[in-house]
């Protein structure tokens, strides 16, 4: 059986030379051995397995936006569904989470304030407190966003498990798939380079300067989230 990251998109060359990208990000926190999960680029148009072979996926965020329907992420989209179906465990990270959102019956669009970028505090909703995934978190903790496109309403029968006070829906569940808008793989360099990289295209979208150069914080409990989606897996497997 196949552990896979489902690689959506890719970050900028710049920093993709000096720190690696998305993968290289979510294997580090999923404490991930060498050849352990094997990534499929399917905005490349890789090949996803059969879902029968598959024993839990983790996608990856991307620059693309999931309304505009490209072939390859309507294809993903079909592969999510199976999988759903399938009950096999998935995490879907900014991208991923709206892609999932939208493949099982919600819908995303650009959100109305604009982007969320930077250091936030997440704040669990109570059905949170017995979720097999978040369980045990703080009440609020920080993470890191960068997204201009929400989930703007979950599926039919989603739970919905975190918000904050500009994102309703950072997280949902619905049967074995996790959505998380927030980056749970971005450490402080990643988010100060995106930071750095998307300044005049956020200044544009209305983000302040001063809201730029907020000083940025550690993001532990976020980041141990796949360090929680890798144990769920081994739990399932044995």
């Amino acid at each position: 059986m196949q552990k896979i990251i489902i690689k959506t998109g890719r970050t900028y060359p710049a920093l993709a030379a000096q720190l690696g990208d998305f993968e290289d990000w979510i294997e580090r926190e999923l404490g991930a051995a060498p050849g352990e999960w094997r990534v499929v680029d399917v905005q490349r148009g890789e090949a996803l397995p059969p879902v029968a072979d598959c024993a839990g996926a983790v996608l990856t965020g991307s620059p693309a936006m999931v309304s505009d329907y490209e072939d390859w992420s309507v294809s993903t989209a079909a592969w999510l569904r199976e999988a759903v179906q399938g009950n096999v465990p998935l995490l879907g990270i900014c991208y991923g989470h709206q892609l999932l959102a939208d493949a099982l019956g919600g819908t995303v669009g650009y959100h109305p304030l604009g982007p969320e970028a930077g250091v936030v505090d997440i704040k669990l909703l109570p059905e949170a407190r017995q979720d097999p995934l978040l369980a045990g978190l703080p009440a609020a903790f920080p993470a890191a966003v960068i997204h201009w496109q929400s989930v703007t309403a979950l599926p039919p029968g989603a739970v919905r498990l975190a918000a904050n006070d500009f994102e309703a829906n950072h997280a949902f569940r619905l049967g074995s798939a996790w959505g998380v808008q927030f980056h749970p793989e971005f450490d402080s360099a990643a988010m100060a380079a995106y930071l750095s990289h998307l300044a005049p295209a956020l200044q544009a979208a209305g983000t302040t300067a001063e809201a730029l150069h907020q000083p940025l914080r550690p993001t532990p409990h976020a980041a141990g989230l796949l360090q929680r989606f890798a144990r769920l897996l081994a739990h399932q497997a044995a």
